[in-house]
């Protein structure tokens, strides 16, 4: 039917660059000198020594037209117009594309990128970062990797623990390292992002003394350090077991490490770190 006003069009009106006719029946179609693929051969107006040559009498291959026959150098290729290239050069409403003009399984995650996405009392903010997420078909984050480890001392004591330096607990056995954060040959944890992290260890400590003045076991971290002071003389504790534990919601810069260590002052060199997993462990995660 006919349209009120301008008719309509969609898709590319061309004239193709000029062809100049040799002893062959093939011929690179260009536009401005580069590859040009119509859609198919009917989207093609071919004039040859003034004559419309008919679709059925040509073929088209990618970016090479065939014509009907071989031409000589003494024939004409007038011009190659194409008409309608549908979709080529249309550009969707913004909004317009919804869920059902999407086909099943178009989308596949590999197409997928998450801008980080950070929470504050006014909302959401979408532009936190450029960092990437991925999610894999059940939902889980699967990149970057969330650092937490837990790890444990490996059935054997730590003894005589120095009465004028801090010692370093050890802890040479891991129950897991999600993201390999945890260097088990110096029992330090690395962070790799920046970021708060929880941190706690509990540590049972033996054959204590009451000359002992007081017993520190602390977290130490680049930037704090956090204690538990324990003080035998205030108990009348001498040779016996007691636990300790320090937890800590640390604020650390990627690289900044945490390890755990415990000071004696006074009395003598004898109190140990007690060995079994049981009792003795290190465990750490970010929270955000």
């Amino acid at each position: 039917m006919p349209f009120i006003g301008q008719q309509p069009t969609t898709g590319a009106f061309l004239e193709l660059d000029s062809l100049t006719a040799s002893a062959t029946d093939q011929y690179t179609l260009q536009l401005n000198g580069a590859n040009y693929y119509p859609e198919s051969v009917n989207n093609l107006l071919v004039s040859i020594n003034g004559v419309i040559q008919g679709s059925s009498t040509m073929s088209l291959s990618g970016y090479t037209l065939t014509v009907g026959a071989t031409l000589s150098d003494s024939d004409v290729i007038d011009f190659v117009r194409v008409f309608g290239n549908v979709g080529t050069i249309s550009t969707p409403t913004d909004g317009s594309v919804t869920a059902n003009k999407i086909g099943t399984g178009a989308v596949t995650n590999a197409k997928i990128s998450y801008p980080l996405t950070t929470f504050s009392s006014t909302g959401i903010d979408d532009n936190a970062s450029s960092t990437s997420i991925a999610i894999d078909a059940n939902g889980h984050v699967t990149m970057p990797n969330q650092p937490a480890f837990s790890v444990h001392k490996n059935g054997t004591n730590q003894n005589n623990l120095s009465t004028s330096l801090g010692t370093t607990v050890t802890f040479s056995t891991e129950r897991f390292d999600v993201n390999s954060d945890f260097d088990t040959s110096n029992s330090t944890f690395t962070a790799p992002v920046t970021g708060k992290y929880f941190l706690t260890v509990t540590l049972r400590l033996e054959n204590t003394d009451t000359a002992s003045d007081f017993i520190i076991s602390k977290i130490i971290t680049s930037n704090e350090k956090y204690s538990f002071i324990f003080d035998p003389n205030a108990f009348d504790i001498d040779s016996v077991y007691f636990g300790q534990t320090v937890t800590v919601l640390a604020d650390m810069d990627a690289n900044d490490t945490a390890y755990i260590e415990v000071r004696i002052s006074g009395g003598t060199a004898q109190t140990d770190v007690e060995g079994n997993p049981e009792y003795t462990y290190f465990t750490g995660y970010l929270v955000a």
